[in-house]
């Protein structure tokens, strides 16, 4: 896999994690460092799900041998497509698996997986493959963060001590069609828990 992230050199900090930034106000940022080798130094299980070219859906589903269902956060309306914020969680256990944003061009779908979409019950992976569409992931980043207390929430999280925040780990990643149109940009954050959960 090809480690794309010298072309991002310039982009301002915060911008790498787009299109989750597009939830946070201007004057606000996110302790993040990016990871360089293309991920390689991520400790496991996190290089094992975030280092790929699959799709989180399914990836995290195997781990946690369990269906993955979409919690929406919040979502906007844009020229383009769809704006959301969402967790991905456990259908079975409703353990918080994922936390992410994604920015999706509604119009490179067809109209029924668009309404699949726009109904914003099932992960985009899963439609997806409900749909039989044909894809390509291209991660353009990896990095770490510090956990905030709004990511802290949506993954039901607690620090050790108050001052101490959490280290997390996620993901860049961008959806093409087969000629290269973007389905989707996505940045995708795992809670520290999947380090102790079965299958880890």
């Amino acid at each position: 896999m090809t480690n794309s992230t010298a072309e991002l050199a310039d982009v301002p900090e915060l911008d790498l994690l787009y299109p989750l930034t597009e939830f946070y106000h201007s004057h606000e940022s996110i302790p993040l460092a990016r990871e360089e080798e293309g991920g390689s130094r991520m400790p496991e299980p996190y290089r094992g799900l975030l280092v790929h070219e699959r799709d989180m859906t399914s990836t995290l589903e195997v781990f946690h041998g369990e269906l993955m269902t979409l919690r929406m956060l919040d979502k906007a309306r844009i020229p383009d497509g769809l704006l959301r914020k969402v967790v991905l969680v456990g259908r079975r256990s409703g353990r918080p698996a994922e936390f992410g944003a994604i920015r999706i061009r509604l119009k490179t779908f067809s109209s029924e997986a668009r309404w699949s979409i726009l109904e914003g019950r099932l992960p985009l992976g899963a439609i997806l493959e409900r749909h039989s569409v044909a894809y390509t992931s291209r991660p353009r980043l990896f990095f770490r963060l510090e956990s905030d207390a709004r990511i802290e929430r949506k993954l039901e999280l607690t620090r050790s001590s108050p001052d101490q925040p959490l280290t997390l780990y996620g993901r860049q990643n961008v959806l093409s069609d087969p000629e290269g149109q973007t389905l989707a940009e996505v940045v995708e954050i795992l809670p520290p828990s999947l380090a102790t959960a079965v299958g880890g």
